[in-house]
């Protein structure tokens, strides 16, 4: 019986991760092969330098994708270890058939270049998310960043990741002739990244209020009457005066923090507000669970 119900929830596991997959690459083929190769440049990553190579030899995209990926996972092994890479493994095996076998057929965008440029940073972002959400990726640079940031741990992953994809970037100025090339391919790039954190944690993103009061009870049943959000207190005292203080914690909507401010200037003018953003709140009233 356990056994059934394992093997039962590791097909609905493999299913749901196909089906993330297959969407994500539907995106992420659209847009390296629909808006940017179309467009002549190249976003940051693996994908962009496939497209380079596919502007000088004519090969196909996902092909020289999957083909440049495999010293990467090779020498990434021992740093990400052989889950992610299994999943990253399927998940590029996914985006390359849709890179090269559906999109060929499909017709290519001819419109301007920053239109194709934003299109395609948001339809890459969006696809990533999707890869991220059930723990895989694309492959390429988030291997290589991982370990050159096992070897040089004092080095930042944005840092890493902005210097790799600028060279690749910086190489389409004289593959595809002009210096518009990497304006484009940095606009692309951005954009990517911005959608991806959107939908990473944009959705569950909040603010948190710390309060420092004399009178927390009194604002916390003010701030759950008016705001309908919840207050834990903390009792504290003053490091200096020793003076007895509550310390409010609220989580809350953007929306909502404008009232929660108003809520405690009305209770008590000479309370200690600060407002902090969260990237993600799970519980009753924001996210219920973790995706």
């Amino acid at each position: 019986m356990i056994s059934g119900l394992k093997n039962s929830f590791s097909l609905k596991v493999l299913l749901q991760d196909l089906l993330y997959d297959t969407a994500g690459s539907i995106l992420y083929a659209a847009g390296i092969y629909t808006f940017a190769g179309n467009a002549g440049f190249a976003p940051g990553g693996v994908s962009g330098l496939a497209l380079i190579l596919n502007h000088l030899l004519g090969l196909p995209v996902g092909t020289m994708t999957l083909l440049f990926n495999i010293p990467l996972v090779l020498l990434s092994y021992k740093t990400v270890g052989k889950r992610l890479l299994i999943k990253s493994a399927k998940t590029m095996a996914v985006a390359s058939f849709f890179l090269d076998v559906v999109f060929p057929y499909f017709p290519s965008y001819s419109g301007g270049r920053l239109m194709a440029a934003l299109c395609s940073g948001v339809l890459l972002g969006a696809g990533m998310a999707l890869f991220y959400i059930r723990g895989s990726s694309s492959g390429g640079i988030d291997f290589l960043t991982l370990t050159i940031k096992k070897k040089k741990p004092h080095l930042s992953v944005g840092v890493i990741t902005m210097l790799i994809d600028l060279a690749v970037i910086l190489l389409g100025w004289p593959v595809f002739g002009d210096v518009d090339a990497v304006l484009y391919g940095v606009v692309s790039t951005g954009v990517s990244v911005l959608v991806l954190d959107k939908i990473l944690y944009g959705a569950g993103a909040g603010i948190l209020a710390l309060i420092i009061t004399g009178k927390g009870k009194e604002i916390a049943e003010k701030i759950g009457r008016d705001v309908r959000r919840g207050v834990t207190v903390i009792p504290a005292s003053g490091g200096y005066t020793g003076t007895h203080r509550d310390v409010l914690l609220c989580a809350c909507l953007r929306t909502e923090a404008y009232l929660v401010k108003n809520t405690v200037r009305e209770t008590d003018e000479k309370a200690f507000l600060m407002f902090t953003e969260t990237s993600e709140v799970f519980g009753e009233g924001f996210k219920e669970k973790v995706i």
